[in-house]
């Protein structure tokens, strides 16, 4: 059975995306695990002070079962929903998480409502988005899941057909009978042929799809994908974070309230 990793810290955001990710684990029939971890405060004071570890445990147990059940009744109780509470880094101990089961998907929200979620949560998100090894998907605040009809897959076609995870987006668009688009996100203004030659290839090595290519010539690629993606009505975008340097510049601070943070538009992060 596939499962889905739902990451919470409890606020407006995580929740929706909490959300994002039962719709999608009923589409599926895959199981759906709610995870959560906290870290024990660090006090740099001259006395010390004590922390109860246990009652911070107790809170996560609750705020956890609370968003278990709500889970339940919006699913029909027709899923399995779990719950994991871990004590230690947000990111170590997600990755060590998954690890362990091998997800289909890891969700998060991809923002807060107030400057302290946005700054911790959001913080999380941009770093799970470079670093998780499994495929990642970041809800907006006003994100939904109504299915995957149209994921669009950005890249600056460096030899994607060599790097891009096949099964991966294979598997995407099997699950979902989605309709595949692969956004060039490089210049141009002349014709390349490694761009044609890729095209092709990739292509060929996709199964049971026939993509279609889009060429932007946008030099703002932020602006282009958006627009694109708006435009075209994609649900879902996929980007590569560890083989281009397309993520790098939309996760630099002054492009990532254009894409991450502040996206309308769930981000599913593959890493090559």
């Amino acid at each position: 059975m596939k499962t889905i990793i739902a990451a919470t810290d409890f606020s407006v955001s995580a929740r929706n995306a909490a959300h994002y990710a039962a719709d999608m684990a009923l589409a599926l029939k895959a199981r759906l695990v709610l995870y959560h971890s906290y870290q024990i405060p660090i006090a740099y004071l001259e006395t010390p002070v004590l922390f109860d570890d246990s009652r911070m445990m107790e809170e996560a147990k609750e705020e956890m079962a609370t968003l278990q059940e709500i889970l339940k009744k919006r699913t029909d109780y027709k899923i399995i929903v779990d719950t994991e509470i871990k004590v230690g880094d947000f990111f170590e101990e997600l990755k060590r998480f998954g690890e362990t089961i091998h997800p289909y998907m890891v969700v998060m929200g991809s923002q807060g409502t107030t400057a302290a979620e946005r700054f911790l949560f959001g913080g999380h998100a941009v770093y799970a988005m470079r670093h998780l090894p499994f495929p990642l998907i970041t809800v907006p605040i006003e994100g939904n899941f109504k299915g995957l009809n149209k994921i669009a897959i950005a890249s600056d076609f460096d030899h994607i057909a060599d790097k891009l995870q096949i099964a991966e987006i294979n598997k995407l668009q099997v699950d979902f009978g989605a309709e595949l688009h692969i956004i060039n996100t490089g210049e141009n203004d002349k014709f390349d042929a490694n761009v044609v030659f890729e095209a092709v290839s990739l292509n060929e090595m996709m199964e049971n799809s026939q993509l279609k290519f889009h060429f932007l010539n946008e030099k703002n690629t932020n602006k282009g994908i958006l627009q694109f993606a708006e435009d075209n009505k994609i649900d879902l975008l996929v980007v590569f974070p560890k083989t281009h340097h397309l993520l790098e510049n939309i996760l630099h601070k002054s492009h990532t309230k254009h894409l991450v943070l502040h996206s309308h538009i769930p981000v599913m992060a593959l890493h090559l």
